[in-house]
């Protein structure tokens, strides 16, 4: 059985579509955006027909930047760093994925997404075998971690009413259009209005 990672954004929103995993996993995990991540992830599970869990735990005393509304870190190179995000985030839903009956957990990582060292697929390859060494040997896989969004969008055919149900905004529960998330979804529309209108 395998189990996705699913923030109610684009990327895993995309690979959801894509995998067609059994169990989706959204953790509300003291970001600001939460509520609209979840209504969004929730959405699309049902809309996929992918059985919908959900986690919460509030890290937001841990965290930095745009993400849980506050000044962010010089370590990172932009607002919206978190310290240590996706090691926590794929170690809650690893716990959860476990005792579900998983044993492949899927991160909706992309092309680009390492610009943090988190988001590269030298973490994946780390984080995988520091997951399978334990007991449980699950396994965690990025499988469009080489696609760009748009490539992945299109190469799996995602459906637009699917896309609209999406929610990327770093900053709020509705799109602010000054954030990397907001600018990031809009980037990845127009490339796919561009393919669209040249086919």
């Amino acid at each position: 059985m395998r189990g996705i990672l699913l923030s109610g954004g684009m990327d895993s929103t995309a690979l959801a579509y894509s995998e067609n995993p059994d169990v989706a996993i959204f953790i509300d995990y003291g970001q600001v955006p939460a509520k609209a991540e979840r209504r969004s992830a929730k959405k699309i599970s049902g809309d996929l027909g992918i059985d919908f869990y959900e986690i919460t735990i509030d890290c937001s005393d841990l965290g930095c930047g745009d993400l849980v509304g506050n000044d962010s870190s010089e370590i990172g190179r932009f607002s919206d760093w978190w310290p240590y995000r996706n090691q926590l985030l794929i170690t809650m839903a690893a716990m959860k994925a476990i005792k579900l009956g998983c044993t492949e957990l899927i991160i909706g990582l992309v092309a680009g997404d390492d610009e943090y060292r988190d988001g590269s697929e030298e973490f994946i390859r780390l984080i995988n075998e520091l997951i399978s060494f334990q007991e449980g040997e699950m396994k965690i896989s990025a499988p469009a971690i080489g696609k760009g969004i748009d490539e992945l969008i299109m190469s799996a055919n995602v459906p637009d009413y699917l896309l609209s149900k999406t929610h990327s905004c770093h900053k709020s529960n509705l799109p602010c259009f000054n954030c990397r998330g907001c600018g990031k979804q809009q980037a990845v529309f127009d490339k796919l209005n561009k393919a669209y209108f040249n086919e």
